[in-house]
């Protein structure tokens, strides 16, 4: 090859080159789920590119803004009402509009999240923490991690940003306060056992109490109801000897009663005659003829 064909080839290579450094100055790729912001010597301009390909002039340059979900881990350390010292791991979900990607960007730069989001996340959690006893946070944790994403909604909605959740994943004491807790749950565990206990032996004295109540009613009751039998048979028994001695009586007449006294009778005399003072003996002649 000849050196003009060389001469050729080389300025040939240099045209592609420069084209495509060209095209590589004058144009742009947005990925999808992210916002380019355009700037001209360091000012932001008034327009945003969305996904795709674009033509843009050399002197521009293109940041991307993520407006994906994003989420990001933290810890931090804080003290309840009680003056209780807990150290906080938990996460914040969080995404930024593509209207004010611009604006943010503007004022606040790509780092939003280490110079607003995070101060302003540790420091709601802060306080959020302080109105909580240490032995209510435990159980509180849903409501804390509500709160804190409320208040922090409130405070970021002006920088477009939208706080989707913030969850508080591991609230951690110190040891002498878990111990103190341990011990406290451990008696008021005795305490409820013997309360149970209490409660049981209770309950036993007053089933005992009141079977002995419904035996005695029932020994009363059959007392009583033998007793109505008796007085009963009693009753029955002198009526009916009352109507005998009353058909007896009817039944008696003289005729009757002579008959009966005269078949009584044992063919002796009587001794005296009369009554009281002035009965008199009667003379057996017969014995004294003998």
């Amino acid at each position: 090859m000849s050196n003009k064909a060389k001469k050729h080839l080389i300025l040939l290579g240099l045209a592609v080159l420069l084209i495509v450094v060209i095209i590589s100055a004058c144009s742009c790729q947005i990925d999808t789920g992210y916002t380019g912001i355009v700037t001209t010597f360091g000012k932001v301009e008034d327009h945003t590119l969305e996904a795709g390909f674009h033509l843009k002039s050399p002197f521009q340059q293109i940041t991307l803004m993520d407006n994906r979900e994003q989420k990001t881990t933290f810890k931090t350390q804080a003290f309840s009402s009680d003056i209780q010292q807990v150290d906080i791991t938990g996460s914040i979900n969080y995404a930024i509009d593509k209207s004010t990607a611009m604006t943010l960007f503007r004022e606040v730069g790509t780092d939003y999240f280490d110079k607003l989001i995070y101060p302003r996340m540790l420091e709601n959690t802060k306080a959020v923490f302080s109105q909580y006893t240490a032995e209510n946070l435990v159980s509180a944790r849903e409501t804390l991690s509500a709160q804190i994403r409320d208040d922090l909604s409130q405070e970021m909605a002006p920088y477009g940003i939208t706080v989707i959740s913030v969850s508080i994943e591991n609230i951690d004491f110190t040891d002498a306060f878990t111990d103190a807790v341990e011990n406290k749950q451990v008696a008021a565990q005795k305490k409820l056992q013997a309360e149970i206990e209490q409660e049981q032996k209770t309950m036993e004295t007053q089933q005992q109490a009141e079977r002995q109540k419904i035996e005695a009613e029932a020994e009363a009751n059959v007392k009583k109801v033998n007793a109505d039998a008796e007085a009963y048979a009693t009753r029955v028994k002198a009526e009916a000897e009352a109507e005998a001695n009353k058909k007896i009586a009817e039944s008696l007449t003289d005729e009757l009663i002579a008959f009966t006294e005269a078949k009584q009778w044992n063919g002796e005399l009587p001794q005296f005659v009369g009554g009281g003072t002035d009965a008199l003996p009667v003379i057996n002649f017969e014995g004294d003829n003998q």
